[in-house]
């Protein structure tokens, strides 16, 4: 697996205790909002909405990266400045996630008026009866403002290419999974671990400590 793929696996597995303090709420909504009709199909319900919020990263992700391939190409923008915002962005996610500085709620706002024109069309989508309405359910979640998505998707920016951008944001979606279904299924345990102060302060300094090193290797 290419390591840019890996790693962006370990930051969405890392950054878990945020999206079990700050999805969990919605991820519990959305399984309640499912039909009497469909309970036998729970948990295919469950993966599908999961599926469709982690589709909708890997298309930001393709387009972010599509437009920094272009300005790549044709202004000559230096890749490595990309990388070098890619690593700030991570350094101010592990901040964030320590809750030592919270610059990174601010970024979140601007993704607010964006998310305004779409949360009304999740109600079309409620309550969740089949497995295509979770999926496209989870589309549109996936574009809930996130400092977390917005974070590695400067990730994604600096890959300058549009598959590798995509693949960027599928395996960080793949790494926010464990925490979510934890709290659509109830798994206690896990749950409980990922939003654990220690779990949540150690993941915070190793996202800072990578961010450091892409900010390194960008010039080497």
């Amino acid at each position: 697996m290419n390591l840019d793929f890996f790693s962006a696996f370990v930051i969405g597995l890392l950054g878990s205790g945020h999206c079990v303090v700050m999805c969990g709420g919605i991820s519990t909504m959305l399984t309640t909002a499912i039909s009497d009709t469909a309970r036998h199909k729970k948990y295919a319900i469950i993966f599908a909405y999961n599926f469709g919020r982690i589709a909708s990263y890997s298309l930001i992700g393709a387009l972010v990266a599509f437009t920094s391939s272009m300005a790549a190409k044709n202004i000559g923008f230096p890749v490595a400045i990309l990388k070098t915002i890619a690593g700030v962005f991570l350094i101010l996610l592990g901040l964030y996630l320590g809750q030592w500085l919270m610059w990174l709620s601010r970024v979140e706002h601007l993704g607010k008026n964006i998310w305004r024109h779409i949360s009304p069309h999740t109600k079309k989508f409620i309550p969740i009866k089949n497995i295509k309405s979770a999926f496209a359910l989870g589309a549109l979640w996936g574009w809930l403002p996130c400092g977390l998505v917005y974070s590695t998707l400067t990730w994604s920016l600096a890959s300058a290419d549009v598959l590798n951008g995509a693949l960027i944001m599928f395996f960080f979606g793949l790494g926010t999974l464990p925490a979510l279904l934890s709290v659509s299924l109830g798994t206690i345990s896990v749950k409980s671990l990922l939003s654990h102060t220690l779990f949540r302060k150690l993941a915070a300094m190793l996202v800072v400590i990578y961010g450091i090193y892409t900010i390194l290797i960008a010039y080497l």
